[in-house]
């Protein structure tokens, strides 16, 4: 195993000793792949990384899979088998086995059948927590990602013209997130015109836009495995007045967020941060997600800042700051940025301007 794949292993071992597991049982092609740089798609079939406290890691595999060479112990199996059986001889008699939060009841359920004195417990706590914390590697792609994504965004907002439509400038930017390198997008591209935005998670639609209308759009890319996410909020050839005074509310709750990030600080405190500045200027009840949420292979893993979540920011943390304000029938407006928590603060992985402007 290479040295960035042993040390990812290492934080999650280290995670495991702390939980005072025996072993964990990791079934999320994710994070197998996180800590060994194998993939496979498993569908409905069995696929499972064991990690015991102690000794070499088992990957338990369908012989319809691709498995390159790597240090693990291998055990294959067929569709015919009792590839549950095969499972439980190999892990122990008793004590307690983490379970990752994906792996399906169909295969659980009998494990625990046949291994009635061990202790099964949820332990995605302990990849979780690896994958939370970026290396230099992660951090090396999603900052890739999100130059391609800057680029785009440009060139969606200059896009938006008289007479189109979101579902067009929604595939425009899928089309140019290809010819950029990207693999494709890392959810589906939301272009919302005028009150369309007052729903975070509209879908686009045959909305075409019209004068003094917002122009909000929040896309993401795919880039070699990992993601990129950010909005920006814009106006189509006018900006009425309570929409840009609306508009400069979030792009200061965002600022004050931001500029709150470092190490130590808690994530609830972060989110408070741009809450309590919406809230102080009167569209609190408007504001109606958490502020933010982590990311990496996928565009929203375990981890987000929410006035629930008292985990102190650590460095190597990436995740959102989207504060966001969304009036019914009228407007709604959101400024998301991806952040990178380093040694002594922040980096801002996005560095489009933030400011309103008019396009088309």
């Amino acid at each position: 195993m290479n040295d960035l794949y042993s040390k990812r292993l290492e934080k999650v071992l280290a995670q495991m000793e702390i939980a005072k597991l025996e072993g964990l049982i990791v079934s999320d092609p994710y994070s197998i792949w996180y800590l060994s740089g194998i993939w496979n798609d498993p569908f409905e079939r069995m696929y499972v990384l064991y990690i015991p406290k102690s000794g070499r890691p088992k990957l338990y595999v369908n012989k319809l899979f691709n498995v390159p060479k790597n240090n693990f112990e291998e055990f294959w199996f067929s569709d015919t088998d009792d590839y549950v059986g095969i499972l439980a001889q190999g892990i122990p008699e008793s004590g307690k086995i983490g379970v990752d939060k994906i792996w399906p009841a169909k295969f659980l359920l009998p494990l625990m059948q046949k291994k009635s004195k061990v202790n099964f417990e949820l332990g995605s706590a302990c990849i979780d927590y690896a994958r939370g914390i970026k290396d230099s590697e992660e951090i090396r792609l999603m900052k890739e990602a999100s130059r391609i994504n800057d680029l785009c965004i440009e060139k969606g907002m200059a896009f938006v013209k008289e007479g189109i439509s979101e579902k067009e400038v929604a595939a425009y930017i899928d089309s140019e997130f290809l010819k950029a390198g990207a693999q494709g997008n890392s959810f589906t591209t939301i272009v919302s015109f005028g009150a369309n935005a007052a729903d975070p998670h509209h879908e686009p639609d045959d909305t075409v836009v019209k004068e003094g209308d917002c122009v909000l759009i929040d896309m993401g890319c795919k880039k070699d495995r990992y993601c990129s996410d950010m909005t920006r909020t814009n106006f189509f050839k006018t900006a009425p007045e309570d929409f840009k005074k609306i508009h400069e509310i979030v792009r200061m709750a965002n600022k004050k967020a931001e500029d709150l990030i470092k190490p130590g600080v808690r994530l609830c405190d972060i989110d408070a941060a741009a809450r309590n500045y919406i809230s102080d200027c009167g569209y609190g009840q408007y504001f109606t997600h958490r502020l933010g949420h982590f990311i990496g292979q996928t565009d929203h893993e375990a981890g987000d800042v929410s006035s629930t979540n008292t985990q102190p920011v650590q460095e190597g943390m990436i995740f959102s700051i989207e504060p966001g304000i969304y009036i019914p029938g009228k407007i709604g407006v959101r400024i998301e940025d991806l952040v990178l928590v380093t040694k002594d603060g922040v980096e801002i992985l996005n560095q489009v301007d933030k400011n309103w402007k008019i396009v088309g």
